[in-house]
């Protein structure tokens, strides 16, 4: 029976399993948006093409499957790249499909015309065209098997108005699972002597993967074999945070004696991502020590420096062939070296009030509003290491990551490029796509207004995060950095903004506004007992940041900038 290759899409996308796509609707492809009408596939109705990309994003971090995002042509396109980039530098694996003029107006500089591989070639795994309406459905099954395979990544598809309307014969693909990886017994046999041969061995754990128990299980091994775990920045749901081998997170934020920990190692065990820039400080630390990747990635993308074996193996693979070679792994090493790793981390998470003032008291505590310390420890209370976490990207989310616990998989989604209005998108997803879980995005100001739009989008499709937005009125990391290296000049940096909270009421959600640390709880607990979206705008002073890193002084416990 023929069919038109936009419905035959739509087909490919059911028979693949995609459960929704994210899309702004255009008129460059129509028949995909027909074939979507009578489809099982959810339409997810977005407000900006950023906040589509980012929503798509979002669920392939969390699911491990690609997201799917559809946007129109030109303006559109330009507005997704956002999203292609942020999965690019993060290995996320997101189909984007881009509606194009007819075939016929090429090269006439046709309304919203542009070029799909110019604009996107440099920073997709693959862009390909639907030329022939016979091949619309391998090209999309080719697209998300793409996406999925080796490093994870983006995959753009251009969409031919006037091919979508051809009809074809052809039929929906049937799957093609992606390769996994794993280790042969011969690469685990050398790894095994090299862990028992370190007197100071480390694994490093992050990527995208970890959706199963593979974390835990990873976890577990190390615990046996005296091996602390530390986790790339943004990826450290791998593990849970807890038992004796967790030793903390990585990047920017970290604790300073956690990354001291990290570059005593003499041996490093990348599994799911590699010794890139934000991991190590800048290319300054842990470049000494001898490195084995494991990574379905034989070009170790974004690795710099020593590598002494690349082991071929995804997260799961890997996890599963390690099982049971502990006590070799542990060799003559007791838990010294893994004790002290963990006690850092275990230190640094501590829930206390906000000291990175040094010398600051309640008075002053009070004068600059709500104490991010306190609150993100009651939010951590709360959550109980439960909930999935979104971020955007700023020094407001530090307090969040290095308070928060997180003891599931799959629950944390955070731009590792940087790329700002990630947090709300992300979490209106996460509602969307795990509705009996709790979605929290935590926000700056700045970063908040990028795609706080897409509350409407959660109204509309039933999905209910909290979002914490933290209002100091400026761009903190910037004027963190302006400070740094233009002393009392401020500039380009302040911001005016509304009062969030009613913002959000105008949608019909839960917002409250809160200037008070004692206030925070009462006001947390109302927002979570909400139905339908909360926010919480969350106010402090423009000075008060947190330092680029955090040194723990071992005998005191103390913070300072």
């Amino acid at each position: 029976m023929s069919q038109s290759a936009g419905h035959l899409i739509v087909r490919t996308l059911e028979t693949h399993g995609v459960e929704r796509v994210y899309a702004v609707p255009g008129e460059s492809y129509l028949d995909v948006l027909d074939g979507l009408h009578d489809s099982g596939v959810e339409t997810v109705v977005c407000r900006h093409e950023g906040g589509a990309g980012f929503m798509a994003l979002a669920e392939g971090r969390l699911t491990g499957r690609p997201g799917i995002a559809m946007v129109t042509r030109g303006p559109g396109a330009a507005n997704a790249m956002i999203a292609i980039h942020t999965a690019w530098q993060d290995a996320t694996a997101l189909v984007l499909f881009v509606g194009l003029v007819p075939v016929a107006d090429r090269e006439r500089e046709a309304f919203q015309e542009f070029s799909l591989t110019g604009w996107f070639g440099s920073t997709a795994k693959r862009v390909m065209t639907i030329d022939n309406a016979d091949r619309a459905g391998e090209l999309v099954a080719e697209a998300l098997r793409i996406a999925a395979s080796g490093r994870p990544g983006p995959v753009v598809v251009g969409l031919p108005e006037d091919v979508l309307v051809h009809l074809t014969d052809a039929q929906a693909p049937t799957p093609i699972p992606a390769p996994q990886p794993t280790p042969s017994e011969a690469e685990l046999d050398d790894l095994v002597a090299r862990l028992a041969a370190a007197e100071r061995p480390a694994f490093v754990l992050g990527g995208d993967g970890w959706q199963g128990g593979e974390g835990r299980a990873l976890a577990e091994f190390a615990s046996a074999a005296g091996i602390p775990v530390f986790c790339d920045w943004r990826a450290y749901d791998a593990v849970p945070h807890e038992g004796p081998a967790w030793a903390g997170w990585l990047g920017y934020g970290r604790a300073d004696a956690v990354a001291a920990g990290y570059a005593e190692a003499d041996l490093l065990v990348f599994v799911g991502c590699t010794r890139s820039d934000v991991l190590s400080d800048g290319y300054t630390v842990g470049f000494e020590a001898e490195t084995v990747i494991v990574e379905a990635d034989p070009e170790a993308t974004q690795h710099a420096g020593r590598i002494d074996r690349i082991i071929l193996a995804t997260p799961s693979g890997f996890a599963t062939a390690l099982a049971g070679r502990e006590a070799a792994a542990r060799g003559a090493r007791d838990d010294a070296w893994m004790a002290g790793r963990a006690a850092a981390q275990q230190r640094f998470a501590a829930h206390r009030p906000d000291t990175s003032v040094p010398g600051a008291n309640a008075e002053a505590v009070a004068r600059r509003g709500v104490d991010l310390g306190v609150a993100f420890g009651e939010l951590d209370d709360r959550l109980g290491g439960n909930a999935i976490l979104t971020f955007g990207a700023g020094n407001a989310t530090i307090w969040a990551h290095r308070f928060v616990r997180h003891l599931n998989p799959a629950s944390l989604v955070g731009a590792r490029n940087g790329a700002m209005g990630l947090a709300v998108p992300a979490a209106v997803a996460a509602s969307i796509a795990f509705p009996d879980r709790t979605a929290v995005a935590v926000c700056g100001d700045g970063d908040f207004l990028m795609n706080g739009q897409e509350i409407a989008t959660a109204i509309a499709h039933g999905g209910a995060p909290l979002v914490i937005v933290v209002d100091n009125g400026v761009y903190g990391t910037i004027v963190q950095h302006q400070e740094n290296h233009y002393p009392g000049r401020p500039s380009g940096t302040r911001m005016v903004n509304p009062n969030f909270a009613e913002w959000m009421q105008s949608f019909g959600g839960f917002g409250e506004r809160v200037e008070d640390t004692a206030d925070f709880a009462a006001a947390l607990d109302r927002a979570l007992a909400a139905e339908g979206p909360a926010l919480l705008h969350v106010v402090i002073d423009s000075e008060v940041m947190p330092p680029a890193s955090a040194e723990i002084a071992p005998e005191t416990e103390e913070v300072s900038a």
